[in-house]
Formats: structure tokens, sequence, C-alpha cells
């Protein structure tokens, strides 16, 4: 899959002209995003199928600051689907100077529209079959 580019905007940035810390986790929503379209897997869709993906836990490990009109290069990896949690990897590159500015990852679950938690397997096998298909670690639960 293609990676996702994010363009630092000079709102991101605080007071001594690096990008808020705050940020990178925006960005990795948009990369996630952006990772889901391109598996043909789009919020949209999903969510009008009733199936929902809140973040359940999320860790950064900040590597090197980006500032204003920096690109940052940002790849995202399926690293376990069990069929209620998926975890995502992600790595941020600034395109320029080549440094790892950040990896990171995030934990999701599936629910259902009440806030329930839902098995794809069960409820949405076509879906499960393809976040299976995504990550090379996958166990059923």
């Amino acid at each position: 899959m293609e990676k996702y580019v994010h363009k630092v905007k000079y709102y991101e940035t605080d007071k001594m002209g690096i990008t808020h810390h705050s940020n990178y986790i925006r960005w990795m929503e948009e990369a996630r995003v952006d990772f889901f379209e391109q598996a043909k897997l789009s919020y949209k869709a999903l969510e009008s199928a009733g199936v929902f993906s809140p973040v359940v836990s999320v860790e950064c490990d900040f590597k090197s600051p980006t500032t204003f009109e920096d690109e940052v290069e940002i790849e995202v990896k399926a690293e376990e689907f069990t069929g209620v949690k998926l975890i995502l990897n992600y790595r941020m590159i600034n395109r320029v100077s080549g440094e790892v500015v950040l990896t990171g990852r995030s934990a999701h679950c599936f629910i259902d529209k009440d806030g329930k938690l839902i098995i794809l397997k069960k409820t949405h096998p076509q879906l499960n079959e393809k976040l299976k298909s995504l990550s090379g670690n996958c166990r059923e639960a």
C-alpha cells in the first residue's frame, strides 16, 4: 500500500516552532483512515454497516521533531487481528531528512451502534476475512 503523506501546518507547531506532540495522534488517524480506504474498507461504509472501531489504546515513541512545512511519510501496518481487536503500527519519516520521526501503535475494538462489542467473524464475516488478509498475525476470537 502507498504511504500517507502529511505536510505540517503552521497551526500544528508550538511557540518553539516544532510540531506539538498531540498532532501526531491526529496524523495516525489520518493515515489509518487512508490505510482502510486503500484496502477498500472505508470508515463511512463500515459505519453504515453498523460497525464502529474506537481506539482503545495509543502508544507513541517520539524520535525526531518536525517543523512547519515538513512532509511526513506515514506507513501503517496491521500487526495483529483477533476478530475482536485490531492493532496497527505506524512509522513516520521526514521525507527530506529521512529521519524517523515517530513509531507508534494503536489498538481498536469493534462495536455496534449501541456500543456493544461485536465479533466480526459472527456478525460481518466478509469484513473479518478482509482484516485477516491485512494482518500477518491473526488469532481468531
